[in-house]
């Protein structure tokens, strides 16, 4: 039962690791079977086997982000494709968001098992699968993230050459599909890149660990096409309507203090808060949200395939994982379960929930009742 030096430290070979050491000391991988244990990097092997009671406390975590997301998410499928009113091609993008989120925490059920078993349980077949859906979920919630960005700049700076029609928006969500299919099929077949287990071993992602050119290629490429470009257009798109906004805002005071009067707007309008306010709002959330979940991912991606190894540490690794998760359980709230119109059709359809929702004054005018509709539907 030999060792090997590996990143200054001895961790067992893989055919070492059933069983325990003299110390009676546990690594990762220790309750593999060995035509499994191929399969695991063997940079975690050098780690000792987590606590169980850490094991168990992700496992109640994520079944509490599953319950969360998969009821806010189903929700916003539901309503969305049942009431007539929602169908606007605005919001065909997040239905598309919804579904991605739903399924990013459908597949978590391997990971809860995993976590309760304490390791590998489910081997690489449930791996592989853990790892293809969450390319798919994430990598398309982001690409539907910056199409719902450039949805809303169309909508509030141009409110009549920049609406789409049903086709378009169908058309985008399939353009969305063909550019995501590709980071999920390449590694799942291993053509480029793999998906291998990580952290605990009770989660898989794609390899940054291998140090071949192949895989830091396939890192440095994913980085760049799938966190750094729609992170890029969503923070443009957005911080254009917020100066779209502040502009507008000024323009309307400057024009209210040349007539001498208070405000330009009427009272309704003062007493809810404006349209565009609550665009902007939304639109600092949304960056908000995807920086701070996908942002750690990246750059332990990155820290992987390009820098120490030996910063990445098995309870490192989960807190990543655990944003990208939290951030799927918020999704459906902050896009849709906050907007008048999909509150009113779950006030319908769901009294017992006793929401309060009115719908804007009938006196409100088309342009900004398209935009509440179209361009924030979440704030």
């Amino acid at each position: 039962m030999g060792l090997v030096q590996l990143d200054n430290q001895t961790a067992y070979r893989p055919e070492a690791l059933i069983g325990a050491d003299q110390s009676g000391l546990r690594y990762l991988g220790w309750n593999v079977p060995p035509e499994e244990l191929v399969h695991i990097p063997e940079h975690w092997l050098q780690f000792p086997e987590p606590e169980a009671s850490l094991h168990y406390l992700l496992g109640l975590l994520y079944i509490a982000f599953t319950i969360f997301s998969l009821v806010g998410n189903g929700l916003v499928i539901w309503i969305f494709i049942a009431a007539k009113s929602l169908r606007t091609p605005s919001n065909v993008f997040v239905i598309n968001l919804a579904i991605c989120d739903f399924f990013m925490m459908a597949k978590t059920p391997i990971f809860i098992y995993n976590s309760f078993t304490k390791g590998f349980t489910l081997g690489n077949l449930g791996c592989q699968i853990f790892g293809f859906v969450g390319s798919l979920t994430g990598i398309g919630a982001g690409a539907t993230n910056a199409l719902i960005a450039y949805d809303r700049y169309n909508t509030i700076t141009r409110p009549f050459e920049g609406r789409l029609t049903q086709t378009k928006a169908i058309i985008f969500i399939c353009l969305i599909w063909a550019y995501t299919i590709p980071w999920g099929v390449l590694p799942l077949l291993e053509i480029w890149g793999r998906f291998v287990p990580e952290g605990f071993l009770t989660s898989c992602t794609f390899d940054y660990l291998s140090g071949t050119f192949d895989t830091r290629l396939f890192v440095g490429s994913i980085f760049t096409f799938s966190y750094v470009l729609p992170m890029s257009l969503i923070i443009y798109y957005y911080s254009q309507i917020v100066s779209h906004v502040v502009n507008h805002e000024k323009s309307l005071r400057d024009q209210a203090k040349k007539m001498n009067v208070e405000s330009l707007r009427s009272n309704q309008t003062q007493k809810d808060a404006s349209v565009e306010i609550r665009i902007a709002k939304a639109a600092i959330t949304v960056c908000f949200l995807f920086v701070a979940s996908w942002t750690p991912y990246a750059v332990l991606a990155l820290i992987g395939a390009f820098g120490d190894k030996s910063l990445l540490t098995p309870g490192v690794t989960m807190f990543p994982a655990c944003a990208c998760k939290f951030v799927a359980c918020l999704d459906p709230y902050v896009y849709a379960i906050s907007h008048p119109r999909y509150r009113i059709e779950l006030q319908k359809r769901l009294p017992w929930l006793a929401i309060t929702e009115t719908l804007p004054a009938e006196n409100a005018s088309t342009c900004t009742e398209q935009q509440d509709g179209n361009a924030t539907t979440q704030s």
